[in-house]
């Protein structure tokens, strides 16, 4: 048996007995089994898997233990991937990543659920949650101006789509733009690597690859060793608000069911008649090999959304260098706006969320049935709706617990008004053809079934 001691640097030097016997309890109130499987997901980064389950089956000895010393604490792994390492030595990204999974988890425990600060049933509670976890994790940085870009796609996406997607970030790196991700592989990856060296060559000194996550689909998309600012928030909704609360801009590029999620949340929140007039650039782009993909989505959006919602999106097919310089422009109009209006540049208040968009989807057989996927609707709460359906997809296709409510009950059964259905069966068969739907599985075994009212 194997078994490495590391030892946390800063506040993690000092966490209370309590903090660590909460990350030792194995109880279902306990952390321990939470740390286990985030801490295994970032131990096997550049693993390419995107099935939770399997990487836990795979890895049945390991354990992490947070023993709690009188000079400090000690993480004590136990079989750990050794993917990890280098000559005997744990990477020092993976440590900090390491580090940071430990932070989120206590921080989301007893600061967020358990201390009574914040009223999680209310939208500003949650928005005030999000703040302070970001906060702590010393994401929000003051006295900036608006540079963040946040960079949504797949992980299972084709080699030239991820050499496209380097060259996006190469061009936001060059405008000295900022990096933000869901932090995983694939189109995630891309543009970090590729900003990196567009800040090498502007000698940029300070630059961010913030990767923001969540414990269910950390297994499934383990932080890449670019990113230098890991969160894991505590949910899917958390983490979404977080990318558009701390984000100034998105680039959608290539994807699957998880980056369809994706849009349609931001799709939901800018068709909300409160944030018409608000600045948010939303650009989707790719190699022109991508076309069919992009025409796939457009059609879906168009016939389930309207018209109205296509016109929130910059279509950039081809065009790695016109995307950064719109973002750069469009980044100028969004600083002027926050400052007329006194937002703060590092935190979107003003943007307004709805509820629906705020609170936990669990995608049981249940909810995911009784999703109101028809067009008597505002079109921002269809969105939402639809967004859900998608979430549900993606916890089947690489969640360890959607994965195991499949293969007990059988796929999820999505149904609604006629048109919308035939759009998604249409866009989800060619995510299934394009072979975005999952890494490792061909043929892909559909974890859902979609029928008419």
């Amino acid at each position: 048996m194997n078994t490495v001691i590391i030892r946390p640097e800063g506040s993690l030097q000092i966490l209370s007995q309590q903090e660590a016997q909460q990350l030792c309890d194995r109880s279902d109130q306990g952390l321990n089994e939470l740390l286990r499987q985030c801490a295994l997901a970032v131990l096997n980064t550049g693993n390419n898997e995107d099935d939770g389950l399997k990487l836990i089956e795979r890895h049945p000895d390991f354990d992490i233990q947070v023993v709690s010393k009188g000079r400090g604490v000690q993480l004590h792994l136990t079989n750990p991937p050794q993917i990890a390492f280098v000559d005997g030595e744990l990477m020092a990204g993976i440590k900090e990543h390491l580090f940071a999974v430990v932070r989120d988890l206590i921080y989301t425990r007893n600061d967020i659920l358990a201390s009574g600060r914040f009223d999680l049933a209310d939208t500003y509670g949650i928005t005030n949650a999000i703040f302070h976890q970001l906060r702590n994790a010393n994401i929000l940085k003051p006295n900036t101006t608006p540079d963040i870009v946040v960079c949504w796609g797949g992980h299972a996406i084709a080699r030239h789509e991820y050499e496209y997607s380097k060259y996006v970030g190469y061009e936001c790196g060059l405008r000295e733009l900022n990096v933000c991700t869901g932090c995983g592989p694939g189109a995630m990856k891309g543009p970090m690597k590729g900003a990196a060296v567009g800040h090498s060559k502007q000698r940029h000194t300070s630059p961010r690859y913030i990767g923001l996550t969540e414990p269910g689909i950390i297994a499934a998309e383990a932080p890449n060793a670019i990113v230098n600012e890991l969160v894991i928030l505590p949910d899917i909704e958390k983490r979404l608000e977080a990318f558009v609360r701390v984000g100034h801009a998105i680039v959608v590029l290539p994807g699957g069911a998880g980056t369809m999620e994706e849009l349609l949340y931001l799709l939901s929140i800018l068709l909300h008649p409160d944030n018409a007039q608000l600045i948010f650039p939303l650009v989707l782009t790719g190699p022109k090999e991508s076309a069919p993909y992009f025409n796939a989505v457009r059609e879906f959006v168009i016939t389930t959304l309207g018209e109205t919602a296509w016109q929130k999106v910059t279509l950039l097919i081809d065009q790695p260098e016109k995307t950064a310089a719109h973002l750069k422009t469009q980044l100028q109009a969004v600083r002027e706006q926050r400052k007329a209006s006194s937002d703060a540049y590092y935190f979107n208040w003003q943007l307004k969320i709805p509820s629906e968009l705020q609170h936990p989807f669990i995608p049981t057989h249940i909810n995911m049935a009784a999703l109101n996927l028809h067009p008597n609707q505002p079109s921002y709460q269809l969105a939402s709706q639809l967004r859900c359906a998608f979430s549900g997809i993606v916890a089947g296709n690489v969640k360890a617990q959607g994965i195991r409510a499949i293969s007990e009950f059988g796929p999820y059964l999505l149904r609604g008004d006629h048109t919308i259905m035939r759009a998604m069966d249409k866009l989800l068969a060619t995510l299934v053809e394009q072979k975005r739907m999952k890494l490792g599985e061909r043929p892909y075994n559909p974890c859902y079934r979609i029928t008419n009212n």
